[in-house]
């Protein structure tokens, strides 16, 4: 009999819930660039760990990763793909194919089972071959190339209503930036994971951005 067969899976569901609830992470790719946003709300369970927590990663200059699930988890994999792309820049003198590092996330996530590692994570950036792009990868490592927008975390739902509402693959980045601001601003008014600010990364060919001072008046 297998691990994951001998468990109650019931009581796996429920506990895989605790430590996935908290979080609204949005990603919009559009004809300039990527925009990532986040609230800053870490939690466990009900718990408000901190008000403060940043969760977007820069990776390389050319693409950065939200993160949702568990901070160990997902920290532990973003920093082990932060040395892979730096590993190949060096080697090759050309930053590494988004596609590449999706990849090489999937096969972490899928062969750690059963022991799964409690991470889903979207990857946005500029691409050395196509450009502008944006994936999203869960715990499985189930990956999933993104045409238009994602959000994933407990205020996801939310945040998707107000991005089918707004979306346009032309908008400009300042637009992309008031829509995602929006998307997770909604979010933070409705679940009660979400909350404490919004932060956001801008990342086009001309390389990645922190957007500082976020104006949070955007209705």
């Amino acid at each position: 009999m297998s691990y994951i067969s001998s468990i109650n899976y019931d009581e796996f569901i429920k506990k895989l819930k605790i430590y996935s609830s908290g979080t609204t992470t949005v990603g919009l790719v559009t004809n300039n660039g990527v925009v990532l946003a986040t609230d800053r709300r870490v939690t466990s369970g009900f718990y408000i760990a901190h008000r403060r927590g940043k969760k977007i990663w820069k990776i390389d200059d050319h693409v950065a990763a939200t993160m949702s699930g568990a901070v160990a988890d997902v920290q532990k994999i973003l920093d082990y793909l932060t040395r892979i792309a730096a590993s190949y820049k060096v080697e090759t003198g050309r930053p590494i194919l988004i596609k590449s590092l999706v990849n090489y996330a999937s096969m972490i996530l899928f062969s750690s089972r059963p022991f799964i590692y409690i991470a889903h994570m979207i990857f946005g950036g500029w691409d050395p071959e196509e450009g502008p792009i944006l994936y999203t990868i869960d715990w499985f490592g189930t990956t999933t190339r993104e045409t238009e927008f994602t959000a994933t975390g407990s205020g996801s739902s939310i945040a998707f209503g107000v991005l089918e509402d707004g979306y346009r693959r032309d908008m400009s980045i300042d637009e992309a930036i008031k829509l995602a601001i929006r998307a997770v601003k909604a979010a933070i008014r409705r679940d009660p994971g979400s909350g404490e600010g919004v932060d956001v990364v801008v990342v086009t060919k001309e390389g990645y951005r922190e957007v500082e001072n976020v104006d949070l008046s955007i209705v």
